[in-house]
């Protein structure tokens, strides 16, 4: 949905009865809370008389008409009261006498608003949890001289601690001067997201900005106005005596209306397009650290991500979280929708989420875990820290637009036979969302190499790392085929780079649930841990 207009509704609250009597006689109020809230001076002023919550304001006035109780009243407006005939015992109840309601009208699709016409725009963002994370884009609104209308907050659920901001301000989209601000502000928080731009009526009307109408391209002029039979008045710079103030006021008129004709042409021409791709290092030249409470994902140290292919158990979830916290893993990851044994199996789903999720605050470590349908995200995302895509799900749009809805950070892996510009396809697509936390995984591609289950390529690493600012890890356990090879191939993904490495671990990897290599044993893990960290 999208905002394509608001209303500002001037509420009088009235107290209204049944029949004309004093207000020492009403027993029972009956209004919705809100309504309720904005009378409790007058309200607390009634003796001996409860009040009651209903579902509107309306809907009380015809409550108290049915029930045709003289001692009972209801809070609602003029236009209620004259609706059900019902009498006015006193008007303009409210606390305050300017009260007002804002509604936003919604939309399938956005809307383009002409730049003479004052518009706001909503966004909401998330910033980072840094001192001064929020002062940035506030900053890049002065810059711009961009007016803020509204600046509020709201928490994130299941997120203590942290916040969404909500923005509305003086601009239209197709402002050449907002599109750059937007585009800044991109660059320096963790999702964001145009909820809408739309006329406003309590803007004042300002002349458009001629820079941004000078690119249009301007129509043949249309033919004149005036009705037929009319004659055009002289033009006033002519030699035949000075023009009378009618003919002068027509003239003007006249140009001033053949002028919004020509302003009135394709205004598509008028958004700025983004030329530079929103992963690409020419439009971030810094390099994105996703947060993870005290984990950072893509600064100067290397993460682990480690946890069971699926999780089968209580217990077993909760050895491997200790095994891998006992060895300075970082993140705990575990499959929850299906189970490796089969490629169509289901997996514990939202029970193995919850052991999941409990091990990981147990342990204290955040938690990854695949979503593999765009039905399942949001109640993923409500859990987990980090939401995952497989290599099989790449290329699944509609699953990519729907985490890119999402504040949670996003782990994308490579597909089995995509080039690595396919991969940042792919991230575009999330982060075009608004989500811009996309953290990439290589774990390694299909080639005519069958010593290997497939082949892993350490070379995208640096070449992403050179392309993009998102950051980069490598799973070296899903590529491998065998346990042995996994530590070398480890050791290489930090060689070259990389800002961390995902592996699979199991208490008992002979007895593991999965379709793929063995899981590491404890063992493995705990020598590999050691060589990385050497």
């Amino acid at each position: 949905l999208s905002i394509v207009g608001e209303e500002k509704f001037h509420v009088k609250h009235c107290l209204i009865t049944t029949d004309n009597v004093t207000l020492d006689g009403i027993r029972r109020v009956f209004s919705h809370y809100q309504a309720v809230a904005q009378c409790g001076n007058f309200l607390s002023s009634l003796k001996d008389c409860k009040v009651e919550f209903f579902t509107d304001t309306a809907m009380s006035v015809k409550k108290i008409k049915d029930e045709a109780d003289p001692t009972q009243a209801a809070i609602a407006s003029e236009e209620a009261a004259r609706m059900f005939g019902l009498h006015i015992a006193k008007r303009d109840i409210a606390n305050q006498r300017g009260n007002y309601t804002r509604f936003v009208v919604l939309a399938n699709d956005a809307v383009d608003v002409d730049l003479r016409i004052p518009c706001k725009t909503s966004i909401v963002m998330r910033t980072g949890q840094a001192a001064g994370s929020l002062l940035e884009p506030l900053q890049i609104f002065r810059d711009n001289g961009i007016n803020l209308t509204m600046l509020e907050s709201r928490p994130i659920l299941n997120n203590p601690g942290e916040e969404m901001f909500y923005v509305d301000f003086e601009g239209n989209l197709a402002d050449e001067r907002v599109h750059n601000a937007l585009d800044d502000i991109r660059r320096r928080v963790r999702f964001i997201k145009v909820l809408g731009c739309y006329p406003s009526r309590d803007l004042p009307i300002t002349s458009p900005p001629m820079e941004a109408l000078a690119g249009a391209a301007r129509p043949e002029a249309p033919p004149n106005p005036v009705s037929p039979g009319t004659p055009r008045p002289k033009d006033p710079s002519t030699k035949d005596g000075p023009p009378t103030a009618e003919a002068t006021v027509d003239i003007q008129l006249d140009e001033t209306i053949q002028n919004i004709h020509l302003a009135a042409a394709d205004t598509q021409s008028l958004v700025p397009v983004a030329t530079q791709r929103m992963t690409s290092r020419e439009y971030k030249a810094e390099d994105t650290v996703i947060e993870l409470g005290n984990v950072r994902v893509g600064s100067s140290s290397f993460v682990v991500i480690a946890g069971p292919p699926s999780v089968e158990s209580h217990e077993q979830v909760l050895a491997v979280a200790r095994e891998i916290k006992d060895y300075g893993g970082t993140i705990l990851r575990g499959g929850c929708f299906r189970s490796r044994s089969s490629p169509f199996g289901e997996g514990l789903g939202i029970e193995g989420l919850e052991y999941l999720c409990e091990a990981g605050r147990t342990y204290q470590l955040p938690v990854v875990t695949e979503v593999i349908s765009p039905q399942d995200v949001e109640l993923v995302a409500q859990r987990a820290d980090v939401l995952e895509i497989s290599a099989e799900n790449m290329q699944n749009d509609a699953l990519l637009r729907e985490v890119g809805r999402m504040h949670r950070p996003v782990l994308l892996r490579r597909g089995l036979m995509s080039s690595v510009a396919e991969l940042l396809d792919a991230a575009e697509l999330i982060v075009a969302g608004g989500n811009l936390q996309v953290l990439l995984c290589e774990s390694g591609v299909r080639t005519f190499e069958t010593g290997t289950r497939n082949t892993l390529d350490p070379s995208a690493v640096p070449i992403l790392k050179s392309r993009t600012h998102l950051p980069v890890v490598i799973d070296p356990s899903l590529a491998a085929g065998e346990p042995d090879v996994v530590s070398p191939l480890a050791l290489a993904a930090k060689a070259v780079g990389s800002h961390g490495v995902v592996l699979e671990v199991h208490p008992d990897p002979s007895r593991a649930l999965s379709d793929r290599v063995p899981p590491l044993d404890f063992r493995v893990f705990g020598n590999i841990m050691r060589n990385l960290f050497r």
